[in-house]
């Protein structure tokens, strides 16, 4: 199956879960704040970890097409942040630990700066 193919599968089913769980989170506990987001964020983050775990073995994706499948694709579908909490504990591991904490709070500020500056752009073009 090619690569391409599997990673769009998973990530068109991460993308409906993703939905599902911020559906059914805003159900249960009402729309004052986003449980769905940190559901999905803290989930996402337990499922990479633990997906990480078996499929990479010595560094290489012992499965290319469930890394594909599961990773990229449903975890990419279902959350990002699943990838910059591994990315995040990857370089931790590797002793990286400074560049790992310039790396989430320059990617926190950053985010929000972007997001602020393009939410600004498209209120004044509209």
């Amino acid at each position: 199956m090619p690569n391409l193919f599997l990673v769009m599968l998973g990530g068109a089913a991460g993308a409906g879960l993703r939905y599902g769980v911020g559906q059914a989170a805003s159900r249960a506990f009402g729309p004052g704040f986003p449980w769905g987001t940190l559901i999905v964020n803290m989930t996402g983050s337990l499922l990479v970890g633990l997906l990480a775990a078996i499929l990479l073995r010595d560094g290489a994706a012992a499965d290319r097409a469930s890394w594909l499948l599961l990773v990229v694709g449903g975890l990419g579908g279902y959350t990002t942040f699943s990838s910059f909490s591994l990315e995040l504990l990857r370089m931790a591991e590797g002793g990286q630990v400074a560049v790992a904490f310039g790396y989430a709070a320059g990617s926190v500020i950053a985010g929000l700066a972007l997001a602020a500056g393009g939410f600004a752009l498209g209120r004044a073009a509209a």
